[in-house]
Order: structure tokens, then sequence, then C-alpha cells
């Protein structure tokens, strides 16, 4: 595996992100951009990222708060929260979208990514952003963990990303923890009643027994939400996924090829 810090030009700014790819000579390859939750692109983004690679992708996390919050890189921590929660209030929808066409622009010149083979995967504030990337052309399936503005209101105060779908191009997977004390059932059955309307194609998954962030690695279990979970809940919920998001991105990657 490759892994390195790339910068990405974005009007004017310089939008620092990390990549991981297999080894050279083996591709090109698919690419799956990874968008990170609030703490910016951490040991966790990066944790994800690698594993992509070794699964045969090229993985991009991008740092979407590289305009007030450059190279941001926190732990999961209380001491973290107050710069997590100011960054993300400085994320606007315009500059989401102008970071993803960016991010996608310089994939698409990479002779190790294979023509016409993007997707996403978003986590937290994340999943909600690839949300709103499934409505972009060049993004051929969105992955969408625990999204809490799709329904909710973004930090800036912009509406959530469900206000989009009408404009959705790109089949999503959404998954969710069951006891996520920050997206309720009432909001989870808004988003599945919303698609269903607008035909899009999608898979939602919700997965008892866990809350927010089932995803995450190498984080207190306290800081994480998790501490009442049970360890098989949150083993079986991440292997399940990580199964479903491997599946899907061979399905979307095949219909572009098809």
């Amino acid at each position: 595996m490759i892994s390195q810090a790339v910068n990405i030009s974005v009007d004017g700014s310089q939008m620092d992100s990390y990549l991981a790819r297999p080894p050279s000579g083996s591709g090109p390859h698919p690419a799956v951009i990874v968008l990170q939750e609030v703490f910016g692109v951490n040991a966790e983004m990066r944790r994800v990222t690698d594993m992509l690679a070794a699964a045969g992708y090229v993985g991009l996390a991008i740092n979407y708060y590289h305009r007030t919050h450059p190279n941001l890189d926190l732990a999961y921590e209380e001491s973290s929260m107050q710069t997590a929660m100011a960054a993300r209030k400085s994320v606007a929808r315009a500059t989401l979208y102008a970071d993803l066409n960016a991010a996608i622009g310089w994939l698409k010149h990479q002779d190790f990514v294979r023509d016409g083979k993007i997707a996403t995967w978003g986590f937290c504030m994340g999943g909600s952003v690839a949300f709103l990337s499934a409505t972009l052309p060049d993004v051929r399936g969105a992955i969408c963990f625990y999204g809490g503005a799709i329904a909710n209101p973004f930090g800036s105060g912009e509406p959530g990303a469900l206000k989009e779908i009408d404009k959705i191009r790109a089949p999503l997977l959404l998954c969710f923890g069951a006891e996520d004390p920050g997206i309720s059932r009432e909001h989870i059955d808004r988003i599945r009643q919303e698609l269903d309307q607008h035909a899009v194609s999608y898979r939602l998954e919700v997965y008892p027994g866990v809350g927010h962030a089932f995803f995450r690695q190498g984080t207190p279990r306290a800081v994480a939400g998790q501490e009442q979970f049970s360890d098989e809940a949150i083993a079986n919920a991440v292997a399940d996924s990580w199964n479903l998001v491997q599946a899907f991105l061979a399905d979307c990657f095949e219909r572009v090829s098809s």
C-alpha cells in the first residue's frame, strides 16, 4: 500500500487530504472519497482510507475544513469538541460542493484511478456530505454512515441534505445505529419515506444494540457513546456494515462497466 499527504487546490485554498492506494503497477483502481467526522482527517479517517486501499480501492480522505481549520486532526476527547463544533459551523453547502468537485477532478487526473469510477463514504457529518455527493454526475455511489444532517440541519444552519433528494443521481447505502440519540427512529423513517417517494435506489440498515459512531475503532467507549452496548453487538454491526460497503462498491462500479 502507498499512503501520503496531498494538497488539492480549491478556490485559491489548499485542501489537505490523505491518500492511500494499492501498490504502483497494480492499477488503475476505482476510487472512494472518505468524508470526515467533525474531528477532521484524524487517525480513524486514515484507518478507514487504509482499509479501502487494502480492499483494492484508491482512498482519498479530504479535509473540508481547510479554509478555517487546515490540517485538523483531533483525538476523540471532550477537549476536542469546542474546536470540532467551531469547524463544523464554518462549513456551508456551497463550499462542500466545491470541495467534492475539486476532489473528483483531482482523482480523474490520476493515472492510478480507473476512469469513471468514483464513490464516496462519509461518517457522521461526512455521512450527510456523502448524501449531498450523490447529486453529482461523477459519483457512482454514496455511503452514508449515521449522517446526522441528512434529516436535521447542518451545523451552518442550512437545511439538511434531504432537501436535495430530488437531485440524487447515484445509489445510496445508509447505515444507522438503532440507539443513536442524535438520529431518532422518526428521522430514519422520514429518510426512508422520502427515498421511496423519489424512487431513489438505496439500501438502509439500522443496527440493533448500537448507537452513534459504531464503526469507530480505538476510541474509549464512553467518548464514542457506546459504553452501554455489548462488544458483540458492536462487532456484528461493524462486520456486517463493512461487508455491505464492499458489496455496494463492487455493484456500483460493476454497473459503470456494464
